[in-house]
Order: structure tokens, then sequence, then C-alpha cells
């Protein structure tokens, strides 16, 4: 008998498969919804549509994600690649249009160009474009403080605007808003060039003193256009770089002017020359800040301390390599109200201190010891270990925020849908070096109202360089740290008073936990909410507590009705001993109290005899402990047995 012919395929069956090329080939979003008229036209059927309709809104939102990722990749690479053209600076030119150049091909934008300090006209001037268009743009002269490039060179301060030409902010002058109608251009984002500040505020034009604006560097549209704080801190990054090149550059030409100078000094310009190489080598071969230290300890003849913002110690080093035992916060930045830290070597209290600074931000110090004169050279050098310091903790903490963003996914998953797919769930903790399966603690926090944009990005200072993950949920942040034994409430304190001072306002944490798996880091994400909500509701903003700590007072101020999760945590031994022998010692507990600790009328009550009522108790005393009966932790019980007793049946 011949085979019978083989059964038709689905009528989506092929429309599935175009998607998977689809999104193979990057297409377009227009060219998903096509499959769906075509497979109309083909005569499938309501029920083939509506499959083939979820199937394009999932594969639009893989999409939507590997376009997100290839984006990441490659602000990631443009840092690497802006740092590599440092390291190999020849041509001042080539460089700022490399960069110009990669900013519009990261943020997307219709044109980018930069501008420069001119100190003996008092103004700034266009240095190179990419994408312009118009010579009277290319050739615009912007005083401080007019239009948004005089603004961001007079306060130091990014500044972006959807729409320049509707925009008040800014002082509109004539020959700013010809040129840039000329070029027609909407929407700009600028970011100001800095260097370390070199003798007060008065240089860059009233730029601010704790950094010398050289230049101002630009992104725009010829479309309406809001910039999101990502683009604004990755524009901020390529400026670093840009100000880096050229300070360099000009450190280079002052030196070729400079002939006779050179000439006596060539030996320790090599030296430094050489030193500069070896420790840009050392950050792009991904050397970490114990290297760092090591190559200036030797290259300077001296100990070399690393410190973080708060003065704890990040890397010590001797003058022979050895480690170096330097006093914890001896040598912490000035605090507020103080002089600002500088970029400039000082010499103070027998020790050389430069600040980490990248743009106005301070990531820490390098102090050198056991030098008490730097020549020129030698002082230079010590400065540029600086930026390369401040180059490579900027790397590592871009490449750990990029991380814990995407492991800020796998949190939202956990939380949205524990239970839909909780073994996919630990596989893709795993592949993330997240173990869900181990104990963790679940911490919610919450910044003060005109502050909340900020937390975030303090989360993931707060975890730079542990294992914990952070993501952004309904107005919180909500972290997973692992457990490591100390109490929830400690940590949370300890966290709220961390953030608070990295958000620079009020951060209240509230803890739950230790936890494992997905549906019980789920149930204590909502533990840790209902916490913080009471905290809010007590007055404890800016504090940190763990839900067990709050215990009844948790649920009746956390304004939440599923009460489960507080009655499973104050009699869920008793429960489940119930349900697994056939007991009833949650009913003993409750006769026991409602007949006021009497053994007698417990066993009246309870029809039983008051060895089988003694029995009990001794039971539900070795399940709950033996402090179950004392006033705080009764009151508890009494609570957890009427929200059980009022509870609809399972």
């Amino acid at each position: 008998m011949a085979d019978s012919p083989a059964p038709a395929p689905a009528p989506v069956a092929r429309p599935l498969r175009r998607l998977l090329e689809l999104i193979a080939e990057d297409a377009p979003a227009e060219a998903y919804g096509a499959l769906a008229a075509q497979a109309r036209a083909g005569g499938a059927g309501p029920a083939d549509l509506a499959e083939l309709e979820q199937a394009t809104a999932t594969a639009l939102r893989v999409r939507g994600t590997l376009r997100q990722h290839r984006r990441r990749e490659s602000e990631l690479a443009a840092l690497f690649d802006t740092a590599g053209d440092l390291a190999a600076l020849r041509d001042l030119d080539a460089v700022l249009q490399s960069i110009v150049r990669r900013v519009r091909m990261l943020l997307g934008t219709d044109t980018a160009y930069l501008t420069l300090r001119d100190d003996e006209a008092g103004d700034t001037y266009m240095r190179v474009t990419d994408g312009s268009v118009s010579p009277l743009f290319q050739n615009l002269r912007l005083s401080y403080g007019d239009g948004l490039g005089g603004l961001v060179a007079q306060t130091a301060r990014p500044y972006a605007t959807p729409d320049y030409r509707t925009d008040e902010r800014f002082r509109h002058t004539g020959s700013i808003d010809e040129g840039v109608l000329d070029e027609g251009l909407v929407g700009i984002l600028g970011v100001p060039l800095l260097l370390g500040a070199r003798g007060g505020a008065g240089g860059a034009g009233g730029a601010a003193s704790g950094g010398d604006v050289i230049g101002v560097l630009f992104a725009a549209d010829r479309t309406p256009r809001p910039f999101s704080p990502d683009e604004v801190a990755l524009l901020c990054s390529l400026a670093a770089h840009a100000a880096i090149a050229i300070d360099t550059a000009r450190a280079i030409t002052d030196l070729a002017q400079a002939g006779a100078v050179i000439r006596e000094h060539a030996a320790a310009m090599q030296r430094a020359e050489e030193a500069h190489d070896r420790l840009t080598d050392l950050v792009l071969r991904g050397g970490d800040l114990s290297e760092v230290a090591a190559a200036v300890a030797e290259l300077l003849d001296g100990a070399i301390t690393i410190h973080d913002p708060e003065g704890r110690t990040l890397a010590a080093v001797g003058r022979a390599g050895a480690p170096f035992d330097a006093e914890p916060r001896a040598h912490a930045p000035a605090p507020a109200g103080r002089a600002a830290p500088t970029a400039r070597a000082e010499h103070r209290d027998g020790r050389w201190t430069c600040a980490v600074l990248a743009g106005q931000e301070l990531l820490g110090s390098m102090v050198l010891h056991g030098r008490d004169r730097l020549d020129d050279s030698d002082r230079r050098l010590f400065e540029r270990a600086g930026v390369v310091t401040a180059l490579l903790l900027l790397l590592s903490r871009s490449v750990a925020e990029t991380e814990n963003r995407v492991r800020g996914e796998l949190v939202t998953d956990l939380l949205t849908a524990p239970g839909r797919d909780p073994v996919g769930l630990v596989v893709r903790g795993r592949r993330l070096g997240v173990d869900l399966s181990r104990p963790c603690l679940v911490l919610v926090a919450q910044a003060a109202a005109g502050s909340q944009d900020r937390l975030p990005a303090a989360a993931g200072r707060y975890l730079f360089g542990s294992d914990g993950i952070s993501a952004e949920r309904t107005g919180t942040v909500v972290l997973l740290l692992p457990h490591d034994g100390a109490a929830p409430g400690a940590v949370a304190r300890a966290a709220a008073g961390q953030l608070t001072q990295l958000v620079g306002a009020p951060v209240t944490v509230a803890a739950a936990g230790p936890a494992s798996g997905p549906q019980a880091l789920a149930d204590g994400h909502a533990e840790a909410v209902r916490c913080l909500r009471a905290l809010c509701a007590l007055g404890r903003v800016g504090d940190g507590a763990g839900a067990a700590e709050l215990g009844f007072l948790g649920v009746l101020l956390g304004n939440e009705r599923d009460v489960g999760s507080f009655v499973t945590a104050t009699l869920g031994p008793l429960l489940e001993y119930d349900a697994r022998r056939g007991t009833e010692l949650v009913r003993t507990l409750g006769a026991y109290f409602a007949c006021g600790g009497t053994l007698t009328r417990t066993k009246d009550e309870l029809h039983l005899h008051v060895n089988t009522v003694v029995q009990r108790l001794d039971r539900i005393q070795a399940l709950l402990g033996s402090g179950w009966n004392e006033p705080e932790r009764a009151l508890e019980l009494q609570l957890a047995l009427r929200l059980h007793m009022l509870a609809p049946p399972p």
C-alpha cells in the first residue's frame, strides 16, 4: 500500500517560522505586522490569527530586548575604544572627530559637535562637527551664559532640551538662534568638558571651582527629542575622554614649544610617557586597583594607597611592592562645607594627595607616602595616575551597572510571576551568577519625594562589588542580598544609612527573609513592602527595620488585605503540625487564650482531660519556643489566631 500523504502544515506554521527569521534579520517593526495580514488573506481562522498575533507581540518584545542589549554592548565597546584612542594619542583632530562621530552613532542623533574655550576672546568656538550641513552653524561662537552651550560652559553642568527654539531657560541671541535655525536643530543635549581645578573658580568663565570647563560636547536632533538619564551619562563619559585627550594634547604641545626644557628633562619625560602607557595598558588589560597602585609605587618610589569617597582603603602597596599597612579612614576627602577636592596633587601632613574625579563626581583619592618633594614630571605622573584610576573605576562601575540591569530583569520576572516557571527562573539566575535556591534577604527601599530618580543608581553603587542584585519596582527599588547570617533588621538599617548618603536624601529600607526559591522570595517581597508601609506610617522615614521586628504592627499598619504571610510566620509550625498529624494544637491554643490561660477552664471548653491539655501545651512550646506565652509574643499569637479564624477556608 502506498504511503499516505503527509498532513499539510498548520496555516500559521510558516508565519511563525518567518517571525524567527525576522528576529534573526533584525527586521523593522512593520515587517512583523505584515505577517498577520498575509495570514488573514490566506484564509487563516480566528484561532490561528489570535495565536499569530500573540507570537508577533512576543517576537517584538524579544527584538526590543536584543536591540537594548546590543546598544549596551556598543556603549561599553565605545568607552573601551575611546580609551584606546587616548592611549595611542597622536593627532588631536582625529581623536576629537572620532569621539564626536561615536556620540552621533551611539545616541542616534542627526548631529554631534564640540566647542572649546577661547581664553583670549572670553567665549567658546565650534571646534569639530559631525552631520552638520550649515557653514553658518559650523562657525558659531557662544559667549558664556548665552544659549544652551553657553549655560553649560558657565555652570559646568549638563543641560538638555527637547525643543531649543521654545525653551525659555536659555538666553537666546540672534546669532545663535540663526545658526541653530539654519542647521535645523530642535532637541539638543550638551555636557561640559571638565578638567581638574586650576587655581580657583575664575578660570573657566564662571565654572564651578571643582573643575575647569574647557569646552562643551553636544548631541542634537532636527526633531523634538527628550534625552534620557542614560544618554546624559553616556555623553558625560565620552566628554571625560575628550577632556583627557585635549588636556594631554595641550601638554604635549606645551612641552614641544619649550625645546630647551624638553632637552634638559628628556629622560624624565620619557619615563613619564612610559609610565602613562604602562598605566593605560593596565586599564585596557583589565587590571585592578592593586596593580595600578603597585605600578605607581614603583614609578614614584613611594608607598601608594587608594581610598573610596568615605576614606576606606581600596588598595595599598609599599615601596617594594609589598602590602602597605594604611591607617583606615586616615585620608578621607574633605567633608561638606570645606574646600572641594582637587585633581591637582597637593602636599599636606607629609603626604601627597590627589582626588580621583570623573567630572565633578568624587570617586576617591590617591595618596603617596614617603616623598617630601616631587618634581614637575613626577607630580604630573601622580596626577595622571589619578585620572587612570578614575577611568578604571568608571569602567568597572559601567560594567557592573550593565550587569545589574540585566539581573534586574530577572528580579522583575521573579516578583511578577514567581509560579509561572520557577525552575526556569532558578536556571536564569544561575546563568547570571545569582543562586535563587540559596537563602537571600529581600530589601525594599524608598527614597523621599523628589529624589526617587537617584535611588536606582545609588542602589547599583551600594551593591558594587557584592553578589547582590537590584531592580526598580513600583516607585521603589528591590534588592536581593545573599544571607550571611546577619539579622534582616540590622542589614536594613545599614542599607538605609548608606543609601541615604549616596542619594543625598532620606531612604527608608525594609527587609524580610531569609527566603529561598522564587515563590518564597516573592512572598518575602510582599512582607517587606508591608513593613515599609508600616515604617512610613510610624514616621520612621530614613530608618530601616526587618519585618519580624514589627510583628503584627507590620500587618496593622501595612494596609495590606492579605495577611496570610503574617499568620503563616506566626502560627506556621502549629498549622503544619496539625495538617501532618491531624491534631488540634491551633484550636487548643485558641481555647487556652480564650479561657484566660486557665487549665481547668480550657479542659472544660475542649472536653478533654487536663493532662491532655498540658501535653498539647508542651507540644506548642516545643514548636513555638519557650517564650510563646510572654505578653508581647502572646499578643501576636492571639492576633494571628483571630486572623486565622476570620480567614476564608482554603
